[in-house]
């Protein structure tokens, strides 16, 4: 037996986590975090291993074949880590039935609305209403696609809303459809949350609305988003550690600002085709 040791010196984002496979094809060690591997990793091996293949397992599928050989700890330490912004090839609708799937995993569908004061006055934002078409596709016995066999849907839309400006934030709002004939499980909401308030949406002339929303922001001299790994998009994250989701009886501050916006988001499913068409705001003029 032998030990070798395996470090990361360049990779994307969203690369990992590694398997590392021999020269036979055999695989060795599976499941291997980015993070230990940049760091880098001692693994026993058997004598007659002289190759071995890094390869991603995650959405990437990059690998990477080296030679085992003699390494000093001068070339350990001198080889850092660079990360590279170099996006690797996605392969979308495979399965057109799926909307928002790669490789297997639902990612998040985001769309996002900047709203202006035409007048130049602040305005406070009271509800979002938002003209969108959700779709869903019917299983049938035929092997091929039919785009006619669909039908459009009044409660499946998106998951989740952020409302912001410059200086205040709804934070992580959680979006669910209006109880029908329900008054006692209506009035159960909104719901506060560690992390976000789930709170309904309604779908009246086909337009889908909400407004029970306020600024959960607290302290406008911290960010309200934070970069995220998994893409190169910035402000991509609420900032939880300056959101205060606790319920509020009197004090819930109003959106109010010169602009406002808003930010739609479906990532706990991928059966639904939404085609968003546009988004209104009903705003109230706001003097100091």
């Amino acid at each position: 037996m032998k030990t070798i040791i395996i470090k990361l010196t360049r990779s994307g984002p969203r690369n990992g986590p590694f398997d590392v496979y021999d020269q036979y094809g055999n695989l060795l060690f599976s499941s291997i975090s980015k993070e230990s591997l940049i760091v880098g990793r001692g693994f026993t091996v058997e004598d007659d291993v002289s190759i071995v293949t890094l390869t991603d397992s995650g959405v990437c599928a990059d690998s990477v074949t080296k030679s085992v050989g003699v390494v000093y700890i001068n070339q350990l330490t001198e080889n850092n880590y660079t990360r590279t912004n170099t996006a690797c090839l996605w392969k979308h609708l495979k399965d057109i039935t799926k909307f928002n799937e790669f490789y297997g995993e639902t990612e998040p569908y985001i769309i996002e609305y900047s709203f202006n004061s035409t007048s130049g006055a602040d305005t406070i934002l009271q509800s979002v209403t938002d003209y969108t078409q959700a779709y869903k596709y019917l299983d049938d016995d035929e092997t091929t696609f039919d785009r006619a066999n669909k039908i459009e849907t009044d409660d499946e839309w998106f998951n989740k809303a952020v409302v912001y400006n410059g200086q205040q934030s709804s934070g992580m709002l959680l979006l669910v459809a209006k109880p029908q004939h329900n008054l006692r499980s209506y009035m159960s909401y909104p719901i506060f949350n560690t992390d976000s308030k789930t709170i309904t949406f309604t779908k009246s002339d086909s337009f889908y609305r909400y407004n029970d929303f306020w600024n959960v922001a607290n302290d406008k001299t911290k960010p309200l988003f934070t970069m995220t790994c998994e893409s190169m998009s910035i402000d991509k994250i609420v900032n939880q550690s300056n959101m205060d989701y606790s319920s509020r009886s009197y004090s819930k501050q109003p959106l109010r600002g010169k602009y406002a916006k808003i930010r739609h988001i479906l990532d706990d499913k991928n059966d639904v085709h939404l085609v968003s068409q546009f988004l209104l705001t009903t705003n109230q003029i706001s003097y100091k």
